[in-house]
Protein backbone atom coordinates (compact mmCIF):
# COMPACT_ATOMS: atom_id res chain seq x y z
CA UNK A 1 0.00 0.00 0.00
CA UNK A 2 0.99 3.65 0.03
CA UNK A 3 0.07 5.53 3.19
CA UNK A 4 2.35 8.60 3.15
CA UNK A 5 4.32 10.48 0.55
CA UNK A 6 6.24 13.70 -0.13
CA UNK A 7 5.39 16.32 -2.76
CA UNK A 8 7.39 19.53 -2.65
CA UNK A 9 7.33 20.92 -6.21
CA UNK A 10 5.64 24.23 -6.96
CA UNK A 11 2.39 24.39 -8.92
CA UNK A 12 4.26 26.04 -11.78
CA UNK A 13 6.84 23.26 -11.94
CA UNK A 14 4.18 20.54 -11.81
CA UNK A 15 2.09 22.23 -14.50
CA UNK A 16 5.12 22.46 -16.76
CA UNK A 17 6.20 18.86 -16.15
CA UNK A 18 2.75 17.39 -16.77
CA UNK A 19 1.60 19.89 -19.43
CA UNK A 20 -1.33 21.08 -17.33
CA UNK A 21 -3.27 24.21 -18.25
CA UNK A 22 -5.75 26.50 -16.53
CA UNK A 23 -5.70 28.21 -13.17
CA UNK A 24 -3.14 26.77 -10.76
CA UNK A 25 -3.81 26.02 -7.08
CA UNK A 26 -1.72 27.45 -4.27
CA UNK A 27 0.58 24.68 -3.09
CA UNK A 28 2.75 24.33 -0.03
CA UNK A 29 5.53 21.74 -0.02
CA UNK A 30 4.92 18.73 2.19
CA UNK A 31 7.27 15.92 3.13
CA UNK A 32 4.54 13.93 4.86
CA UNK A 33 1.21 13.98 3.02
CA UNK A 34 -1.26 11.83 4.94
CA UNK A 35 -4.77 10.49 4.24
CA UNK A 36 -7.59 13.07 4.48
CA UNK A 37 -5.24 15.89 3.46
CA UNK A 38 -5.48 17.80 0.19
CA UNK A 39 -2.74 17.17 -2.37
CA UNK A 40 -1.99 18.07 -6.00
CA UNK A 41 -3.44 15.77 -8.64
CA UNK A 42 -3.26 15.82 -12.45
CA UNK A 43 -6.59 15.01 -14.11
CA UNK A 44 -8.60 15.67 -17.24
CA UNK A 45 -11.30 18.28 -16.77
CA UNK A 46 -14.59 16.41 -17.32
CA UNK A 47 -16.11 19.17 -19.47
CA UNK A 48 -13.21 20.61 -21.44
CA UNK A 49 -10.83 17.65 -21.57
CA UNK A 50 -7.96 19.93 -20.51
CA UNK A 51 -5.19 18.46 -18.41
CA UNK A 52 -5.53 20.25 -15.06
CA UNK A 53 -3.59 20.47 -11.81
CA UNK A 54 -5.99 20.58 -8.86
CA UNK A 55 -6.03 20.03 -5.12
CA UNK A 56 -8.05 16.95 -4.16
CA UNK A 57 -8.57 15.19 -0.86
CA UNK A 58 -6.78 11.87 -0.31
CA UNK A 59 -9.38 9.18 0.42
CA UNK A 60 -11.90 8.35 -2.31
CA UNK A 61 -15.52 9.42 -1.77
CA UNK A 62 -17.58 7.85 -4.61
CA UNK A 63 -20.22 9.98 -6.31
CA UNK A 64 -22.97 7.59 -5.15
CA UNK A 65 -22.15 7.92 -1.42
CA UNK A 66 -25.23 8.61 0.70
CA UNK A 67 -23.61 9.66 3.98
CA UNK A 68 -20.04 10.98 3.70
CA UNK A 69 -19.67 11.21 7.48
CA UNK A 70 -19.80 7.44 7.88
CA UNK A 71 -18.41 6.46 4.48
CA UNK A 72 -15.33 4.33 4.02
CA UNK A 73 -12.73 6.41 2.15
CA UNK A 74 -10.00 4.13 0.81
CA UNK A 75 -6.58 5.64 0.11
CA UNK A 76 -5.37 2.78 -2.12
CA UNK A 77 -7.00 0.71 -4.87
CA UNK A 78 -5.58 -2.64 -5.98
CA UNK A 79 -4.80 -2.66 -9.71
CA UNK A 80 -6.00 -6.25 -9.98
CA UNK A 81 -9.60 -5.40 -9.07
CA UNK A 82 -10.29 -1.75 -9.96
CA UNK A 83 -12.05 -2.61 -13.22
CA UNK A 84 -14.57 -4.83 -11.44
CA UNK A 85 -14.83 -3.32 -7.95
CA UNK A 86 -18.08 -1.50 -7.25
CA UNK A 87 -16.07 1.08 -5.36
CA UNK A 88 -13.62 1.93 -8.15
CA UNK A 89 -14.93 0.80 -11.53
CA UNK A 90 -16.75 4.05 -12.44
CA UNK A 91 -13.69 6.14 -11.65
CA UNK A 92 -11.41 3.73 -13.47
CA UNK A 93 -13.57 3.93 -16.58
CA UNK A 94 -13.74 7.73 -16.74
CA UNK A 95 -11.78 9.53 -14.01
CA UNK A 96 -8.16 8.45 -13.95
CA UNK A 97 -5.48 10.74 -12.52
CA UNK A 98 -1.76 11.12 -11.89
CA UNK A 99 -0.56 11.78 -8.35
CA UNK A 100 2.87 13.49 -8.44
CA UNK A 101 5.36 12.75 -5.68
CA UNK A 102 9.01 13.18 -4.89
CA UNK A 103 9.04 10.05 -2.73
CA UNK A 104 6.69 7.73 -0.91
CA UNK A 105 7.10 5.94 2.41
CA UNK A 106 6.65 2.30 3.29
CA UNK A 107 7.24 0.35 6.49
CA UNK A 108 9.21 -2.86 6.98
CA UNK A 109 8.55 -5.00 10.01
CA UNK A 110 11.70 -5.57 12.05
CA UNK A 111 10.90 -7.66 15.11
CA UNK A 112 8.13 -5.94 17.05
CA UNK A 113 8.67 -2.59 15.32
CA UNK A 114 8.27 -1.16 11.83
CA UNK A 115 11.09 0.73 10.15
CA UNK A 116 10.02 3.41 7.65
CA UNK A 117 11.73 3.58 4.27
CA UNK A 118 11.56 6.27 1.62
CA UNK A 119 11.39 5.35 -2.07
CA UNK A 120 12.12 7.69 -4.97
CA UNK A 121 12.98 7.35 -8.63
CA UNK A 122 16.61 6.33 -9.10
CA UNK A 123 16.94 8.75 -12.02
CA UNK A 124 15.85 11.72 -9.90
CA UNK A 125 12.71 12.41 -11.92
CA UNK A 126 9.33 13.00 -10.31
CA UNK A 127 7.21 9.99 -9.41
CA UNK A 128 3.96 9.82 -11.37
CA UNK A 129 1.70 7.52 -9.36
CA UNK A 130 -1.46 6.20 -10.99
CA UNK A 131 -4.63 7.43 -9.31
CA UNK A 132 -8.40 7.68 -9.64
CA UNK A 133 -10.55 10.65 -8.70
CA UNK A 134 -14.20 11.26 -7.85
CA UNK A 135 -16.50 14.23 -7.43
CA UNK A 136 -19.22 13.96 -4.78
CA UNK A 137 -22.04 16.51 -4.68
CA UNK A 138 -24.03 17.00 -1.49
CA UNK A 139 -27.72 17.90 -1.15
CA UNK A 140 -26.83 21.55 -0.54
CA UNK A 141 -24.66 21.69 -3.63
CA UNK A 142 -21.34 21.27 -1.86
CA UNK A 143 -18.69 19.38 -3.86
CA UNK A 144 -15.93 17.13 -2.54
CA UNK A 145 -13.26 16.03 -5.01
CA UNK A 146 -11.12 13.16 -3.80
CA UNK A 147 -8.56 10.65 -5.03
CA UNK A 148 -7.04 7.24 -4.42
CA UNK A 149 -3.61 5.84 -5.35
CA UNK A 150 -3.52 2.63 -7.40
CA UNK A 151 -1.15 -0.11 -6.20
CA UNK A 152 0.41 -3.19 -7.79
CA UNK A 153 2.42 -6.10 -6.43
CA UNK A 154 5.91 -5.01 -5.40
CA UNK A 155 8.87 -5.26 -7.74
CA UNK A 156 12.13 -6.90 -6.61
CA UNK A 157 13.49 -3.85 -4.75
CA UNK A 158 10.23 -2.98 -3.06
CA UNK A 159 9.56 -6.58 -2.03
CA UNK A 160 12.42 -6.29 0.46
CA UNK A 161 10.25 -3.80 2.38
CA UNK A 162 6.60 -4.45 1.46
CA UNK A 163 4.52 -6.63 -0.86
CA UNK A 164 2.72 -3.71 -2.56
CA UNK A 165 3.80 -0.49 -4.26
CA UNK A 166 2.16 2.43 -6.12
CA UNK A 167 1.63 1.90 -9.84
CA UNK A 168 4.30 4.16 -11.36
CA UNK A 169 3.66 5.65 -14.80
CA UNK A 170 6.42 6.54 -17.24
CA UNK A 171 6.06 9.84 -19.17
CA UNK A 172 5.26 7.93 -22.37
CA UNK A 173 2.26 6.39 -20.56
CA UNK A 174 0.70 9.55 -19.14
CA UNK A 175 -1.56 10.29 -22.10
CA UNK A 176 -2.86 6.72 -22.35
CA UNK A 177 -3.55 6.61 -18.60
CA UNK A 178 -5.45 9.90 -18.56
CA UNK A 179 -7.22 9.63 -21.92
CA UNK A 180 -7.10 6.03 -23.14
CA UNK A 181 -9.80 3.39 -22.87
CA UNK A 182 -9.87 1.09 -19.84
CA UNK A 183 -8.16 -1.74 -21.72
CA UNK A 184 -5.20 0.48 -22.61
CA UNK A 185 -5.09 1.84 -19.07
CA UNK A 186 -5.11 -1.65 -17.53
CA UNK A 187 -2.00 -2.58 -19.52
CA UNK A 188 -0.06 0.17 -17.70
CA UNK A 189 -0.71 -1.21 -14.24
CA UNK A 190 2.29 -3.43 -13.61
CA UNK A 191 5.13 -3.38 -11.07
CA UNK A 192 7.82 -0.86 -11.94
CA UNK A 193 10.82 -2.36 -13.76
CA UNK A 194 13.86 -3.30 -11.73
CA UNK A 195 16.14 -0.38 -10.81
CA UNK A 196 13.35 2.21 -11.22
CA UNK A 197 13.49 3.02 -7.50
CA UNK A 198 16.05 3.66 -4.82
CA UNK A 199 15.09 3.01 -1.19
CA UNK A 200 16.63 4.12 2.08
CA UNK A 201 15.65 3.96 5.77
CA UNK A 202 14.42 7.17 7.40
CA UNK A 203 13.58 8.39 10.88
CA UNK A 204 10.49 7.08 12.63
CA UNK A 205 9.44 10.72 13.01
CA UNK A 206 7.55 10.23 9.75
CA UNK A 207 5.12 7.99 11.67
CA UNK A 208 3.47 11.11 13.12
CA UNK A 209 1.08 12.76 10.63
CA UNK A 210 1.92 16.13 12.15
CA UNK A 211 5.66 15.78 11.46
CA UNK A 212 6.90 17.62 8.39
CA UNK A 213 10.06 19.04 6.88
CA UNK A 214 12.89 17.97 4.57
CA UNK A 215 14.64 16.14 7.41
CA UNK A 216 12.03 13.38 7.10
CA UNK A 217 13.68 12.27 3.85
CA UNK A 218 17.19 12.25 5.33
CA UNK A 219 18.85 8.82 5.37
CA UNK A 220 18.57 7.31 8.82
CA UNK A 221 22.30 7.61 9.61
CA UNK A 222 22.06 11.41 9.39
CA UNK A 223 18.43 11.89 10.45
Amino acid sequence: MCGRYASKNSAEDLAERFHATGRLPRLSPSWNIAPSQEAPVIRRHPQTGERRLDLLRWGLLPHWTKDPKSAHRPINARAETIASSTFFRDAFAARRAIVPADAFYEWKREGDQKQPFAAARADGDILAMAGLWEGWRGPEGEIVRSFVIVTTPANAEMAEVHDRMPAILEPADWKAWLEGDPEAASALLRPAPAATLRLWPVSRRVNAPTANGPELLAPLASA
